[in-house]
Protein backbone atom coordinates (compact mmCIF):
# COMPACT_ATOMS: atom_id res chain seq x y z
CA UNK A 1 0.00 0.00 0.00
CA UNK A 2 1.37 3.65 -0.93
CA UNK A 3 1.60 5.76 2.09
CA UNK A 4 0.47 9.16 0.92
CA UNK A 5 3.11 11.99 1.70
CA UNK A 6 2.65 15.79 1.95
CA UNK A 7 3.45 16.85 -1.15
CA UNK A 8 1.01 14.24 -2.95
CA UNK A 9 -1.32 15.97 -1.16
CA UNK A 10 -0.95 18.91 -1.77
CA UNK A 11 -0.05 22.12 -0.49
CA UNK A 12 -3.31 22.67 1.98
CA UNK A 13 -2.08 23.22 5.60
CA UNK A 14 -2.45 19.41 7.52
CA UNK A 15 -5.81 19.41 9.64
CA UNK A 16 -5.57 20.15 13.41
CA UNK A 17 -4.13 17.12 15.84
CA UNK A 18 -7.80 16.06 17.72
CA UNK A 19 -8.39 13.72 21.02
CA UNK A 20 -10.44 10.86 20.20
CA UNK A 21 -13.46 10.60 22.06
CA UNK A 22 -14.16 7.92 24.73
CA UNK A 23 -15.80 4.71 23.77
CA UNK A 24 -19.43 4.39 24.01
CA UNK A 25 -20.94 1.18 24.86
CA UNK A 26 -24.71 2.09 24.29
CA UNK A 27 -24.31 1.84 20.16
CA UNK A 28 -27.94 -0.37 19.71
CA UNK A 29 -26.64 -3.48 18.23
CA UNK A 30 -29.77 -5.18 16.58
CA UNK A 31 -29.76 -8.61 15.24
CA UNK A 32 -32.06 -8.72 11.91
CA UNK A 33 -32.67 -12.45 12.24
CA UNK A 34 -34.42 -11.84 15.36
CA UNK A 35 -38.46 -11.34 15.65
CA UNK A 36 -39.31 -7.60 17.08
CA UNK A 37 -35.90 -6.20 15.52
CA UNK A 38 -38.56 -3.61 13.83
CA UNK A 39 -39.32 -2.23 18.00
CA UNK A 40 -35.61 -2.14 18.35
CA UNK A 41 -34.79 -0.01 15.34
CA UNK A 42 -38.01 2.26 16.10
CA UNK A 43 -35.91 3.00 19.56
CA UNK A 44 -32.62 3.10 18.14
CA UNK A 45 -33.64 6.05 15.52
CA UNK A 46 -35.85 7.96 18.16
CA UNK A 47 -32.45 7.59 20.36
CA UNK A 48 -29.30 8.07 18.56
CA UNK A 49 -30.11 7.94 15.18
CA UNK A 50 -27.82 5.10 14.47
CA UNK A 51 -27.28 1.78 15.40
CA UNK A 52 -25.57 -1.62 14.19
CA UNK A 53 -26.95 -4.26 12.38
CA UNK A 54 -25.87 -8.17 12.51
CA UNK A 55 -26.54 -11.19 10.61
CA UNK A 56 -27.36 -8.93 7.84
CA UNK A 57 -27.18 -11.58 5.02
CA UNK A 58 -24.06 -10.01 2.81
CA UNK A 59 -21.12 -12.51 2.56
CA UNK A 60 -17.68 -11.57 3.98
CA UNK A 61 -16.34 -12.53 0.64
CA UNK A 62 -18.71 -9.96 -1.02
CA UNK A 63 -16.97 -6.99 1.31
CA UNK A 64 -13.78 -8.32 1.33
CA UNK A 65 -13.72 -8.20 -2.32
CA UNK A 66 -14.77 -4.14 -2.94
CA UNK A 67 -12.37 -3.67 0.03
CA UNK A 68 -9.55 -5.11 -1.46
CA UNK A 69 -10.58 -3.15 -4.99
CA UNK A 70 -10.82 -0.07 -3.42
CA UNK A 71 -7.20 -0.20 -1.87
CA UNK A 72 -5.64 -1.23 -5.19
CA UNK A 73 -7.46 1.88 -6.48
CA UNK A 74 -5.93 4.03 -3.42
CA UNK A 75 -2.40 2.09 -4.03
CA UNK A 76 -1.93 3.55 -7.28
CA UNK A 77 0.25 6.64 -7.89
CA UNK A 78 -1.21 9.97 -7.12
CA UNK A 79 -1.50 10.98 -10.97
CA UNK A 80 -2.65 8.09 -12.13
CA UNK A 81 -5.90 8.57 -9.32
CA UNK A 82 -6.27 12.15 -10.17
CA UNK A 83 -7.20 11.68 -13.83
CA UNK A 84 -10.32 9.81 -12.00
CA UNK A 85 -10.99 13.28 -10.52
CA UNK A 86 -11.42 16.35 -9.78
CA UNK A 87 -14.77 15.31 -7.81
CA UNK A 88 -17.30 17.12 -9.16
CA UNK A 89 -18.90 16.29 -7.40
CA UNK A 90 -18.37 12.41 -8.35
CA UNK A 91 -14.67 10.95 -8.96
CA UNK A 92 -11.63 10.76 -6.90
CA UNK A 93 -10.95 13.80 -4.26
CA UNK A 94 -7.99 14.11 -2.07
CA UNK A 95 -7.83 16.50 1.18
CA UNK A 96 -10.98 19.02 -0.31
CA UNK A 97 -14.26 17.80 1.06
CA UNK A 98 -16.72 20.06 -1.07
CA UNK A 99 -16.41 23.71 -2.47
CA UNK A 100 -16.63 25.69 0.73
CA UNK A 101 -13.52 25.05 2.66
CA UNK A 102 -13.95 21.98 4.11
CA UNK A 103 -10.72 19.76 4.55
CA UNK A 104 -9.68 16.56 5.82
CA UNK A 105 -7.00 13.95 6.10
CA UNK A 106 -9.21 11.55 3.61
CA UNK A 107 -8.95 10.39 0.08
CA UNK A 108 -12.25 9.57 -1.76
CA UNK A 109 -14.05 8.29 -4.80
CA UNK A 110 -17.81 9.29 -5.15
CA UNK A 111 -20.15 7.52 -7.57
CA UNK A 112 -22.78 7.77 -8.70
CA UNK A 113 -25.61 5.14 -8.49
CA UNK A 114 -28.28 4.33 -11.23
CA UNK A 115 -29.41 2.60 -13.71
CA UNK A 116 -27.47 3.54 -16.61
CA UNK A 117 -23.89 2.18 -16.80
CA UNK A 118 -21.24 3.06 -14.24
CA UNK A 119 -20.91 6.76 -13.97
CA UNK A 120 -17.28 7.36 -13.89
CA UNK A 121 -15.43 6.36 -17.21
CA UNK A 122 -12.44 4.13 -16.04
CA UNK A 123 -14.74 1.92 -14.44
CA UNK A 124 -15.30 1.15 -18.11
CA UNK A 125 -11.88 -0.08 -18.95
CA UNK A 126 -11.43 -3.98 -19.37
CA UNK A 127 -8.65 -3.12 -16.48
CA UNK A 128 -11.43 -2.17 -14.15
CA UNK A 129 -13.53 -4.97 -14.76
CA UNK A 130 -12.87 -6.79 -11.32
CA UNK A 131 -13.38 -3.54 -9.62
CA UNK A 132 -16.58 -3.24 -12.08
CA UNK A 133 -17.89 -6.77 -10.75
CA UNK A 134 -17.29 -5.62 -7.30
CA UNK A 135 -18.74 -2.84 -7.14
CA UNK A 136 -22.01 -4.16 -8.72
CA UNK A 137 -22.53 -7.01 -6.63
CA UNK A 138 -21.72 -4.90 -3.54
CA UNK A 139 -24.50 -1.95 -4.34
CA UNK A 140 -27.19 -4.50 -5.56
CA UNK A 141 -26.51 -5.91 -1.95
CA UNK A 142 -26.28 -3.41 0.44
CA UNK A 143 -29.48 -1.22 -1.47
CA UNK A 144 -31.51 -4.50 -0.23
CA UNK A 145 -30.20 -4.33 2.99
CA UNK A 146 -30.83 -0.65 3.55
CA UNK A 147 -34.77 -1.60 2.35
CA UNK A 148 -35.08 -3.94 4.48
CA UNK A 149 -34.08 -1.70 7.36
CA UNK A 150 -36.17 0.95 5.95
CA UNK A 151 -39.42 -1.61 5.75
CA UNK A 152 -38.27 -2.81 9.20
CA UNK A 153 -38.74 0.39 10.30
CA UNK A 154 -42.15 1.16 8.61
CA UNK A 155 -43.79 -2.24 10.31
CA UNK A 156 -42.14 -0.79 13.94
CA UNK A 157 -44.11 2.68 12.87
CA UNK A 158 -47.07 0.42 12.62
CA UNK A 159 -47.98 2.40 8.83
CA UNK A 160 -48.42 0.90 5.85
CA UNK A 161 -47.80 0.10 2.77
CA UNK A 162 -44.52 -0.79 4.34
CA UNK A 163 -42.34 0.44 1.67
CA UNK A 164 -43.35 3.85 2.15
CA UNK A 165 -40.08 4.73 2.82
CA UNK A 166 -37.70 1.84 0.96
CA UNK A 167 -39.79 2.88 -2.57
CA UNK A 168 -37.78 5.99 -2.43
CA UNK A 169 -34.58 4.48 -2.43
CA UNK A 170 -35.71 1.43 -5.02
CA UNK A 171 -37.52 4.09 -7.58
CA UNK A 172 -35.49 3.90 -10.95
CA UNK A 173 -34.56 7.76 -11.00
CA UNK A 174 -33.07 7.28 -6.78
CA UNK A 175 -30.71 9.67 -6.37
CA UNK A 176 -28.15 7.36 -4.24
CA UNK A 177 -24.34 7.34 -4.44
CA UNK A 178 -21.64 5.04 -3.27
CA UNK A 179 -18.38 6.68 -1.48
CA UNK A 180 -14.85 5.05 -0.99
CA UNK A 181 -12.84 7.03 1.71
CA UNK A 182 -9.38 5.87 2.58
CA UNK A 183 -7.47 7.78 5.66
CA UNK A 184 -3.88 7.12 5.16
CA UNK A 185 -1.63 7.01 7.64
CA UNK A 186 0.44 10.46 8.15
CA UNK A 187 4.60 10.35 7.94
CA UNK A 188 5.80 11.86 10.69
CA UNK A 189 2.50 12.45 12.73
CA UNK A 190 1.43 10.63 16.19
CA UNK A 191 -1.97 10.85 17.32
CA UNK A 192 -5.39 11.85 15.43
CA UNK A 193 -6.54 14.72 13.18
CA UNK A 194 -9.54 15.20 11.56
CA UNK A 195 -10.18 12.96 8.59
CA UNK A 196 -14.01 14.08 8.24
CA UNK A 197 -15.35 17.09 9.96
CA UNK A 198 -19.14 16.65 11.73
CA UNK A 199 -21.89 16.70 9.22
CA UNK A 200 -25.39 15.00 9.42
CA UNK A 201 -26.27 12.91 5.89
CA UNK A 202 -28.65 14.72 3.68
CA UNK A 203 -30.30 11.32 2.19
CA UNK A 204 -32.76 9.24 3.86
CA UNK A 205 -30.38 6.47 5.23
CA UNK A 206 -26.53 5.67 5.37
CA UNK A 207 -25.22 2.57 5.18
CA UNK A 208 -21.57 2.29 6.31
CA UNK A 209 -18.88 -0.74 6.77
CA UNK A 210 -15.39 -0.33 7.71
CA UNK A 211 -12.36 -2.40 8.45
CA UNK A 212 -11.16 -3.12 12.33
CA UNK A 213 -9.49 0.53 12.46
CA UNK A 214 -11.56 2.49 14.90
CA UNK A 215 -12.24 6.36 13.78
CA UNK A 216 -16.15 7.24 13.53
CA UNK A 217 -17.57 9.18 16.21
CA UNK A 218 -21.24 10.44 17.20
CA UNK A 219 -22.91 13.15 18.98
CA UNK A 220 -25.16 12.17 21.42
CA UNK A 221 -28.61 14.02 22.36
CA UNK A 222 -26.39 16.30 24.88
CA UNK A 223 -23.89 17.38 22.39
CA UNK A 224 -21.04 15.14 23.42
CA UNK A 225 -18.70 13.06 21.51
CA UNK A 226 -18.23 9.29 21.49
CA UNK A 227 -16.10 6.71 19.63
CA UNK A 228 -17.87 3.79 17.66
CA UNK A 229 -16.22 0.61 18.55
CA UNK A 230 -15.09 -0.63 14.92
CA UNK A 231 -16.83 -3.74 13.73
CA UNK A 232 -15.69 -4.84 10.33
CA UNK A 233 -18.33 -8.05 10.20
CA UNK A 234 -21.93 -5.78 10.93
CA UNK A 235 -22.85 -2.27 9.08
CA UNK A 236 -23.73 1.03 11.10
CA UNK A 237 -27.12 2.66 9.69
CA UNK A 238 -27.54 6.10 10.02
CA UNK A 239 -30.49 8.41 9.93
CA UNK A 240 -30.25 10.68 7.33
CA UNK A 241 -31.72 14.44 7.05
CA UNK A 242 -34.69 13.30 4.93
CA UNK A 243 -35.58 10.79 7.21
CA UNK A 244 -36.00 12.86 9.62
CA UNK A 245 -38.38 15.28 8.12
CA UNK A 246 -40.42 12.42 6.99
CA UNK A 247 -40.95 11.50 10.34
CA UNK A 248 -41.26 15.01 11.68
CA UNK A 249 -38.07 14.78 13.72
CA UNK A 250 -38.96 11.48 15.56
CA UNK A 251 -36.10 9.81 14.06
CA UNK A 252 -33.09 12.59 14.34
CA UNK A 253 -30.31 11.91 11.85
CA UNK A 254 -26.79 11.88 13.52
CA UNK A 255 -24.23 14.11 13.63
CA UNK A 256 -21.27 12.51 13.16
CA UNK A 257 -16.93 12.51 12.05
CA UNK A 258 -14.59 10.77 11.36
CA UNK A 259 -10.59 11.06 13.44
CA UNK A 260 -7.54 9.88 10.87
CA UNK A 261 -5.22 7.51 13.01
CA UNK A 262 -1.65 8.82 11.98
CA UNK A 263 -0.58 5.44 12.01
CA UNK A 264 -3.09 3.17 10.52
CA UNK A 265 -4.95 3.17 6.93
CA UNK A 266 -8.38 3.43 8.05
CA UNK A 267 -11.28 2.45 4.49
CA UNK A 268 -14.93 2.59 4.57
CA UNK A 269 -17.54 2.06 2.26
CA UNK A 270 -20.70 4.19 2.88
CA UNK A 271 -24.12 3.93 0.56
CA UNK A 272 -26.47 6.80 0.87
CA UNK A 273 -29.85 6.27 -0.32
CA UNK A 274 -31.42 9.16 -1.66
CA UNK A 275 -34.96 10.05 -2.81
CA UNK A 276 -35.48 10.89 -6.51
CA UNK A 277 -34.67 14.41 -7.17
CA UNK A 278 -38.02 15.62 -7.97
CA UNK A 279 -39.20 13.75 -4.68
CA UNK A 280 -41.21 16.12 -2.48
CA UNK A 281 -40.18 16.27 1.28
CA UNK A 282 -42.31 16.61 4.01
CA UNK A 283 -43.64 14.92 7.26
CA UNK A 284 -45.92 11.97 6.23
CA UNK A 285 -49.35 12.38 6.96
CA UNK A 286 -50.23 9.17 8.88
CA UNK A 287 -47.40 9.80 11.18
CA UNK A 288 -48.77 13.11 12.41
CA UNK A 289 -50.82 12.70 15.95
CA UNK A 290 -53.70 14.64 16.19
CA UNK A 291 -52.91 18.22 16.06
CA UNK A 292 -49.48 18.01 15.57
CA UNK A 293 -47.87 20.31 13.57
CA UNK A 294 -45.44 19.97 10.91
CA UNK A 295 -41.94 20.92 11.83
CA UNK A 296 -40.56 21.64 8.17
CA UNK A 297 -41.88 23.49 4.99
CA UNK A 298 -42.29 21.17 1.36
CA UNK A 299 -39.43 21.39 -0.49
CA UNK A 300 -37.76 18.89 -2.94
CA UNK A 301 -34.92 16.66 -2.96
CA UNK A 302 -33.76 18.59 -5.20
CA UNK A 303 -33.48 21.40 -3.44
CA UNK A 304 -32.31 20.63 -0.23
CA UNK A 305 -29.60 18.56 -1.93
CA UNK A 306 -28.53 22.57 -3.45
CA UNK A 307 -28.57 23.41 0.23
CA UNK A 308 -26.31 21.20 1.48
CA UNK A 309 -23.78 21.86 -1.89
CA UNK A 310 -23.52 25.71 -0.33
CA UNK A 311 -22.96 24.73 2.76
CA UNK A 312 -20.14 23.93 4.85
CA UNK A 313 -20.29 20.15 6.30
CA UNK A 314 -20.56 21.46 10.25
CA UNK A 315 -23.56 23.94 9.28
CA UNK A 316 -27.62 23.19 10.44
CA UNK A 317 -28.64 22.86 6.60
CA UNK A 318 -32.37 21.47 8.17
CA UNK A 319 -32.43 24.93 9.85
CA UNK A 320 -33.05 26.59 6.54
CA UNK A 321 -36.28 24.40 6.15
CA UNK A 322 -38.03 24.19 9.60
CA UNK A 323 -41.64 26.40 10.17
Amino acid sequence: MVVLTKPALGQVSLPRPQKPSPYFSGIPVIDLSEPGSEALLVRACEELGFFKVTNHGIPMELIASLEEEAMKFFALPQADKERVGPATPFGYGSRTIGGNGDIGWVEYLLMQITSKPMSLPFLMDASASSFRSALNEYISAVRKLACEVLELMADGLKIEPRNVFSKLVMDEESDSVLRLNHYPPCPGFNGTMTGFGEHTDPQIISVLRSNNIAGLEISLRDGSWVSVLPDQASFFINVGDSLQVLTNGRFRSVRHRVLANGSKSRVSMVYFGGPPSGERLAPLPLLMGEGEQSLYREFTWCEYKRCACRTMLADNRLGQFEK
